[in-house]
């Protein structure tokens, strides 16, 4: 009995991981083209990941999705995929979504049935900024710009949008980690 608990656990555990990695690959089909970086939803659920697992199963399901657009299944901003995406403009922001997957699932914790509010508001918020810290930093190089152009480009476009999308977040955070508490700690 023990060892099929075991496999059960393991299952389901599988399970939210893969189920998070294609919400984050289904969200390049809302993508809306301004400039260089375009504004996706795939930074959302990438937070959300570290927000609802935590940080090993959160970085996981954005390590899967990252592997997955690498080897080439278009599943990034557009419709792209392939390696040369992460030497392109949004590059740098791809591997924001795993650093923020980590950082956000950090701050949060994993999946319990009561976590603080401010808590879960400083994890998405803390989580959309690392993603702007290698975006920002790859975006300055791959356009030959200065940190006034970097920040012109890869930054304020996005900060209404980002506002929003983590609000959606913590929002809906409180009653995923708890739904995700029921199955993943049983």
């Amino acid at each position: 009995m023990p060892e099929q608990n075991f496999s059960k656990k393991i299952l389901v555990r599988i399970s939210f991981v893969a189920l998070f990695a294609a919400l984050t690959a289904g969200g390049t089909f809302f993508v809306i083209p301004v400039g260089s970086v375009p504004i996706v939803l795939q930074n959302m659920f990438a937070v959300l990941s570290g927000l609802i697992l935590g940080p090993i199963m959160g970085a996981a399901a954005v390590g899967i999705f990252l592997l997955a657009g690498i080897l080439g299944f278009p599943i990034f901003s557009g419709g792209t995929g392939g390696i040369a995406i992460l030497a392109g403009p949004t590059g740098g922001y791809l591997v924001g979504y795993f650093l923020a997957s980590v950082l956000t699932g950090l701050i949060a914790g994993n999946p319990s049935y009561k976590t603080p509010l401010p808590r879960l508001i400083i994890a998405a918020t803390a989580g959309f900024i690392m993603i702007y810290v290698p975006g920002v930093l790859w975006l300055k190089n791959v356009l030959n710009t200065d940190w006034q152009g970097a920040f012109v480009f890869g930054f304020f476009p996005f900060i209404p949008g980002d506002i929003l999308k983590a609000i959606a977040a913590v929002a809906i955070a409180p009653r995923l980690r708890r739904l995700a508490a029921d199955y993943l700690n049983g």
